[in-house]
């Protein structure tokens, strides 16, 4: 790296608490060869593998890729060279060198939890269209800062809570909003643990990675290989157990079934007016995140979502799917229809849209590809079906249950201003401290 560039990258270090640099708009049907969207990717793991094959067989042309393991990053750039059968993949180390690019029009991110927004914030401001991994933020601010930034920049971005995607969840939610099991009482999302201080001994670490900025914007600490392991690894790491560097499965499952919650609620723009922490201070489960009405989404075991109503109940998983009506189930596909090969999820979730759905009054946005949604709202420059409003506000609906059990803590919120009110909570729960030079 020459001088110039080690100068150029020092100057970029604040990107995400300032716009660095406005590049101008450039053509909406990208700027690659015959059109394709150029693509850049920013954290190269077990994720970013898979999403990678995805974009790759979309109308794109991926010009580099970014991850602070040289294995990984190498191995990156070899699969794309290999796909396009030429060398001409840049593999950098430091995230800044993709958003510098004039020629990447949007980013994908998929890094652990901490570096998200400051990522984020800097392609937008750099006037690249992204796409995030969920939970879209590790905190309460930088999903304010989040959904400001996108709009102020015209930029598209879509979260990576692809349930959204998946037909059982939008016909579940479909159900649920147009009162086919009444009025709801309550809702039962299933997931693990919030999140945990980090304890882990340090260990001593091979060359080829750069641990100072696998840290960033996060307290240093000695290098684990449980937060990352080296090279090509198979599994998903555990940073994301630690709330230092991710939010437990809270912020983990938690993102994505909190989100179908929200989503059949119709509170995709809003959230929960209170939240109250369960009665023993060391519970895991319990937590509650009530809606105005009195409404609520309660942590506990179950069956992914589960949807109860004064006339029935609705319960989704991936790839199952329950509709009960007056007491009655009248369609259900579980590990026990799977088992017998008598009917199927598509029989089952056609059942419930032809005997409840057929003259629907309200039909929720129809994504069949979440990867392909994000494309067509790139050309479309409509805002696609996980936008920053919908991945933001899921995102603070799980940091603010994180903050009750963290705390032991009930208190009241106001989802349109994003702050606690009547004297409850603490202003300092919805950020954290950042390692300099680091902000947002």
């Amino acid at each position: 790296m020459t001088t110039s560039r080690r100068d150029f990258l020092k100057g970029l270090a604040a990107s995400a608490a300032a716009a660095p640099f406005i590049l101008p708009s450039r053509a909406l049907a990208g700027s690659g060869p015959n059109g394709k969207l150029t693509m850049g990717f920013i954290g190269m793991g077990t994720q970013a593998r898979g999403l990678m094959g995805g974009f790759l067989g979309q109308d794109t042309r991926v010009l580099a890729v970014c991850d602070v393991d040289t294995t990984r990053r190498n191995a990156a750039k070899q699969r794309v060279d290999t796909y396009y059968k030429n060398t001409d993949c840049a593999a950098y180390s430091d995230f800044r060198e993709i958003i510098g690019r004039k020629d990447i029009d949007a980013v994908c991110i998929a890094t652990p939890d901490h570096w998200h927004a400051i990522t984020t914030l800097a392609a937008l401001r750099a006037g690249k269209d992204v796409y995030c991994e969920k939970p879209l933020t590790h905190n309460i601010h930088e999903a304010v800062e989040v959904i400001k930034a996108v709009d102020a920049n015209q930029r598209v971005l879509q979260t990576g809570s692809m349930q959204r995607s998946m037909k059982e969840f939008r016909i579940a939610c479909e159900l649920v909003q147009n009162g086919v099991i009444g009025k709801i009482d309550h809702v039962e999302c299933q997931f693990g643990d919030p999140g945990r201080p980090c304890n882990l001994p340090e260990e001593t670490m091979e060359p080829g990675l750069d641990w100072e900025m696998w840290i960033g914007p996060g307290p240093m600490r000695g290098y684990s290989s449980v937060l990352s392991p080296r090279g090509v690894h198979t599994h998903f790491p555990d940073w994301r157990s630690y709330k230092e560097y991710g939010g437990g499965m809270v912020c983990d499952w938690g993102a994505h079934h909190i989100d179908i919650a929200q989503w059949g609620l119709g509170m995709d723009e809003s959230g929960p007016v209170e939240v109250v922490a369960p009665a023993n201070a060391k519970a895991k489960r319990g937590c509650k995140l009530v809606y105005a009405g009195g409404i609520y989404v309660q942590h506990s075991e179950g069956f992914g979502v589960h949807f109860f109503g004064a006339g029935g109940e609705v319960k989704v998983n991936r790839g199952k799917f329950v509709l009960i009506v007056d007491g009655k189930t009248v369609a259900e596909f579980t590990e026990v229809q799977q088992k017998s090969g008598q009917t199927s999820l598509a029989a089952e979730l056609r059942k419930a849209e032809q005997g409840y759905l057929k003259d629907a009054k309200i039909h929720l946005y129809d994504s069949r590809n979440h990867i392909g949604d994000f494309m067509a709202c790139v050309k479309s420059r409509k805002k696609p079906i996980t936008s920053e409003i919908v991945g933001g506000h899921s995102a603070i609906c799980c940091h603010l249950m994180n903050q009750s059990y963290y705390h032991h803590a009930s208190f009241k919120w106001d989802p349109a201003k994003f702050e606690f009110t009547d004297g409850t909570g603490d202003a300092t729960w919805l950020t954290q401290e950042y390692r300099a030079p680091w902000s947002v």
